[in-house]
């Protein structure tokens, strides 16, 4: 039986079409539509209170940060020392044509 793509296509359209209104037309429609054109309904305290929020994990991942750079420094700083102390047990070599 061949399939016949123009009427399937209008039934795709149709009851598409139909489901899309009737989703536009309820809440969480046009909070769709809102958030889609970028009015997200947020009250200005509630943004504000993000806003805050965001400032406060920026301002302590720069202290993580910071603390890193720390550390890596006191890393490099003890590696360099146990890499000195490691050379100054050897004994120096000698010439071989010395004896």
């Amino acid at each position: 039986m061949p399939v016949d793509f123009v009427g399937l296509a209008a039934v795709v359209l149709l009851f598409g079409g139909g489901s899309a209104f009737l989703i536009s037309i309820t809440p969480v429609g046009r909070a769709i539509a809102d958030r889609i054109r970028g009015r997200a309904g947020l009250a200005p305290e509630a943004a504000e209170k993000i806003h805050e929020a965001q400032l406060a994990v920026l301002d302590e991942v720069d202290a993580l940060r910071q603390e890193l750079a720390e550390v890596q420094d006191r890393l490099d700083f003890a590696e360099r020392a146990l890499l000195k102390q490691r050379d100054a047990g050897r004994l120096p070599e000698g010439d071989p044509g010395q004896s």
